[in-house]
């Protein structure tokens, strides 16, 4: 494989801008380019669900996004030190029947020396929102 720049070890400007195309790449809603970031053997833990390969990755993230219509990310470094990060991050989305949601967490993230990402466990929480109360767009 390639590598997925910019690589480890971070230093601020490289974390930001892993945060950042992170953020750009999820919110394509794009299951097959988002896990292209991630390690073969990638694993993850999203919520209480555990994922293992970029194959799981991909239908995991092809039924999220079947529920979480018109989703929409955004991404915050929270912290970082060599090939480590957490990432806060809020996202918004509606369900079929048209409640909207706002769901926070936080990420920590670990990548391999080629940049791309081998861990991710996310920790998540769902709050109802009124559509007029919408921050992200």
């Amino acid at each position: 494989m390639d590598k997925r720049f910019p690589i480890p070890p971070f230093n601020m400007e490289t974390a930001l801008q892993k945060v950042q195309a992170a953020e750009d790449a999820w919110n394509t809603r794009d299951a097959e380019r988002v896990a292209l970031a991630y390690t073969i053997d990638t694993e993850w833990r999203n919520r209480a669900e555990f994922i293992n390969g970029r194959e799981e990755v991909v239908a995991f993230l092809k039924r999220k996004w079947e529920k979480e219509l018109d989703y929409k990310l955004k991404k915050e470094l929270w912290g970082f030190r060599d090939n480590r990060m957490a990432v806060r991050f809020e996202y918004e989305w509606h369900d079929h029947a048209g409640q909207w949601y706002r769901s926070y967490g936080n990420e920590l993230w670990e990548f391999d020396e080629d940049g791309y990402m081998k861990k991710r466990f996310a920790s998540i929480n769902d709050l109802p929102i009124d559509e007029a109360d919408r921050k992200l767009k």
